[in-house]
């Protein structure tokens, strides 16, 4: 198989050839790692064994729009965010905490129109015959309606003025279904999988309770589902922390993958995920961050080694890091040992 075939037979819920490989990486670790192996990006992804690639759109839009604001800030999101810096920071201005519907309706919202999907094809056609391809916008919706409101005046309108919250919700999620049309509307046909992020959840459990994630978020998650369904496309959603109480409500949508699953989070066991949800749902991850941050290479080989015997049985499983971003933190020997163990006990026949 190559990749792509094994990735997808994975999403079916079969036994590939073998289980796929997933990297995700911040860009200090990956700078780290080509320096320390002297290899460019493509040179790292194959030592990796890595199954994806990705493409991306661009933004062509005012200049003026990004440009921060307020002291302090490091970025200004298209939503008119400030942050304090784009990884890892914090927003410093919530533009819509005391907005009114009228105001929300009236908000300088972003324009699809700066999104430019003409390089999309091309840098698709690169990889589509060998590589499964990841497209479609971050679409961070929740995250950008919490900026926006402000998290705890968020949780609190929810109860008060709940139609405060819908609005911006349709706003927000109403500008990503745009763009991401326009993306696979450009290169669907070359595109596998509509990958999205929206974390919900902390290490203790979900940031919000089923009832209100169904009220109020899972209609949303539900319009993206649909929307990369209707182009033929699977759909993947990044979550960090625990968020199992949320799972089968996801399930029900139609949510084809969950990434990065944290098993070091409340309620991420990953036997009982496997057992409950593993005919259901992808899974993507699950190898702690943790043990590859402070393990040594043969502790993080043992510890693979384990989740790979409950994870990969009966396919819908692809091994990788329990977080998007491998942090500049982690030593390479250990990231290498997690991905040479994959390709060496990670075979199903």
């Amino acid at each position: 198989m190559n990749s792509k075939e094994r990735v997808l037979t994975a999403f079916e819920h079969e036994e590939p050839d073998r289980v796929p490989v997933w990297c995700g990486a911040s860009p200090e670790f990956w700078s780290k790692a080509k320096r320390t192996l002297g290899l460019d990006d493509e040179g790292l992804l194959r030592r990796i064994g890595d199954d994806f690639r990705r493409v991306y759109a661009r933004y062509v839009g005012p200049l003026d729009v990004i440009i921060p604001r307020v002291p302090g800030a490091k970025i200004r999101t298209l939503f008119g965010v400030e942050r304090s810096k784009l990884y890892y920071g914090y927003a410093l201005n919530h533009p819509l905490s005391n907005a009114s519907l009228r105001e929300v309706e009236e908000y300088s919202w972003p324009n699809p129109a700066w999104i430019d999907v003409s390089n999309i094809r091309a840098d698709a056609k690169k990889y589509y015959d060998q590589y499964a391809i990841l497209g479609g916008d971050w679409s961070p919706f929740w995250h950008d309606v919490m900026e926006l409101l402000g998290m705890e005046n968020m949780f609190i309108k929810m109860h008060t003025e709940p139609e405060i919250v819908d609005a911006v919700f349709e706003q927000v999620v109403g500008y990503y279904e745009a763009v991401n049309r326009k993306i696979f509307k450009e290169a669907a046909d070359l595109i596998d999988i509509f990958f999205i992020g929206n974390d919900l959840g902390t290490k203790h459990g979900p940031m919000i309770s089923e009832k209100l994630f169904r009220r109020f978020v899972l209609p949303h998650l539900k319009r993206l589902v649909d929307l990369g369904h209707s182009y033929g496309l699977k759909v993947m959603l990044h979550c960090c922390g625990g968020f199992a109480e949320l799972i089968p409500a996801m399930v029900e949508v139609g949510l084809d993958g969950l990434h990065a699953v944290q098993p070091s989070c409340r309620g991420m066991d990953l036997r009982r995920l496997k057992r409950e949800y593993g005919d259901r749902i992808l899974f993507n991850g699950a190898i702690d961050s943790t043990w590859l941050i402070f393990g040594t290479p043969e502790f993080v080989q043992a510890k693979t080694r384990e989740v790979l015997e409950i994870m990969m049985p009966g396919g819908g499983y692809v091994a990788g890091a329990s977080h998007d971003y491998i942090l500049e933190e982690t030593p390479v020997e250990n990231v290498l040992a997690m991905f040479d163990t994959i390709h060496v006990y990670g075979h199903y026949r």
